[in-house]
C-alpha cells in the first residue's frame, strides 16, 4: 500500500511538472530568421584606433582563466591565433597552480599563474582577455582584472566572460555586449550597462566585450589588423578559413526559442542515448581546430567529448599542453571524430556541423550553433 501511494505521488508530480515545463515552453517564440545591419566605418575605425597597443610595441597578451572550469573555445582561440599571427607575447595563465579543467571539454596545463605573471611583469599586461567562467565574481580574477585595468592595460570579455569584466565594475557606465543567454544577467550585475544589439563586438574607453564563444575568431582578428595591419590579419583570416570579421552581428537570431528548449529537453531525457566520443591528440595539432570541434561536439546534449593519447601531455601547434583525459586507450572507430586537419579552423567547424546533422539531426544542430552563437 505504502509502495503504491508513492508511485502515484511520484507520478503526479512527473504530471504538474511535464504540465508545467509544456506551458512554459508554450511561451517562447518560434526560430527566427535576422539580418544583421552594416556597420559604420566610423565604428570600425574608432574600435581599431582604440584597440591599439596601449604600451609596448610588441604587445604583451595575457589570457586569464580559473582552475575549476574556463570556457574551452574563449580561452584557447585567442590563445591559438595570435601566436599564428606572431604580433605579441601571449600567455595563458590560472589563478592557481595546476591545470586548468576546460568547458565543456578539455583539460589544459597554462603557461603560469597569476602571480607569477605580476612578478615577471610588474608593469602589467597591454592586452587582458577573460573567457567565460563557472564563477563571474571569483576574487582573484575580479581583483587582477581591476588591477590590469588600472596599469592601463585593455581588457577583452569573450562570451559570458563580459560578466566577469561587469563584475569587476570595469563597464559601469559603458556600451557592451554578452552571450544573448546572459544579457538578462548582465543587467543584474550591473544596470548601468548600456547592452548594444546587433554588433559581435563592442568597444568603449579601454574595454572590449562580445557575443558568444565563436565571435572570438573576428575579434582575434580585429586585433591582429589594430596591432598589425590590415594586411597581417587578412593573411591570418585565410589561414583560419573566414572571409569578414567585422562587428555585423544578427542578435535577433539569438535567442531562447520553442525549437531549442524542446530539443534540449529531449535530447536531455534521452539517458540511454548518450555517446562517449573520443578525440585522439597528437603532437603539434592545430588547437584551434581542436577547440571548436571538441566545444561543437560536447553541446549536443548526445555526446561528449573525451580526449586520449598514447601518453602524457601533449603540445599543441602552438604551444598549448593539453592533457589528455585518457592515456594509452583505444577507442572504437565508430566513436572517434576528428578535428579535420586538412580543413581550415572555421571550415572544419562547419564540418562538424554537418557531421553533427548526420549522426543527430538539424534541430541539434541548431542547438549547438545556438549555443556557440556562431552565424552560419
Amino acid at each position: 500500500m505504502r509502495f503504491r501511494f508513492m508511485f502515484w505521488a511520484i507520478l503526479g508530480l512527473a504530471v504538474l511538472s511535464a504540465a508545467g515545463v509544456g506551458a512554459w515552453i508554450a511561451t517562447l517564440p518560434p526560430a527566427s530568421v535576422a539580418v544583421a545591419p552594416p556597420v559604420p566605418q566610423a565604428e570600425t575605425d574608432a574600435m581599431l584606433d582604440m584597440l591599439k597597443p596601449p604600451k609596448r610595441a610588441r604587445p604583451l597578451v595575457a589570457i586569464v582563466g580559473i582552475n575549476d572550469a574556463t570556457e574551452l573555445t574563449d580561452y584557447l582561440l585567442p590563445y591559438g591565433i595570435l601566436k599564428r599571427a606572431d604580433v605579441a607575447e601571449v600567455v595563458s595563465l590560472a589563478t592557481g597552480p595546476g591545470p586548468v579543467r576546460l568547458f565543456p571539454a578539455l583539460t589544459v596545463q597554462p603557461d603560469m599563474i597569476i602571480a607569477a605573471f605580476d612578478a615577471a611583469h610588474p608593469q602589467g599586461a597591454d592586452y587582458v582577455i577573460v573567457p567565460a567562467m563557472s564563477r563571474d565574481d571569483d576574487p582573484a580574477v575580479i581583483g587582477w582584472l581591476r588591477d590590469q585595468a588600472e596599469k592601463g592595460a585593455t581588457i577583452i570579455g569573450i562570451c559570458a566572460g563580459a560578466k566577469v569584466v561587469a563584475a569587476a565594475g570595469l563597464l559601469n557606465g559603458k556600451r557592451a555586449t554578452t552571450h544573448w543567454y546572459y544579457l538578462d544577467r548582465m543587467r543584474k550585475i550591473d544596470p548601468t550597462v548600456a547592452l548594444v544589439p546587433d554588433r559581435r563586438m563592442v568597444a568603449d574607453e579601454g574595454v572590449v566585450t562580445t557575443t558568444g564563444i565563436t565571435a572570438s575568431m573576428p575579434t582575434m582578428l580585429m586585433l591582429i589588423e589594430a596591432i598589425a595591419d590590415r594586411a597581417k590579419a587578412e593573411a591570418v583570416a585565410r589561414d583560419l578559413g573566414i572571409a569578414t570579421w567585422d562587428a555585423r552581428h544578427a542578435s535577433g537570431a539569438f535567442r531562447l526559442t520553442r525549437p531549442f528548449a524542446t530539443t534540449v529537453l529531449a535530447n536531455r531525457l534521452a539517458l540511454w542515448n548518450r555517446e562517449e566520443l573520443g578525440i585522439g591528440l597528437a603532437p603539434g595539432m592545430d588547437e584551434v581546430s581542436l577547440a571548436l570541434v571538441a566545444d561543437a561536439w560536447s553541446r549536443t546534449y548526445r555526446s561528449h567529448a573525451t580526449s586520449h593519447a598514447s601518453s602524457g601531455v601533449v603540445e599543441t601547434r602552438n604551444g598549448i599542453r593539453v592533457i589528455p583525459d585518457r592515456s594509452g586507450a583505444t577507442w572504437p572507430e565508430e566513436r572517434r571524430v576528428s578535428i579535420l586537419p586538412d580543413s581550415k579552423p572555421a571550415e572544419a567547424l562547419d564540418r562538424t556541423l554537418d557531421a553533427i546533422t548526420a549522426r543527430y539531426g538539424a534541430r541539434t544542430t541548431n542547438v549547438v550553433a545556438m549555443q556557440m552563437e556562431y552565424p552560419r
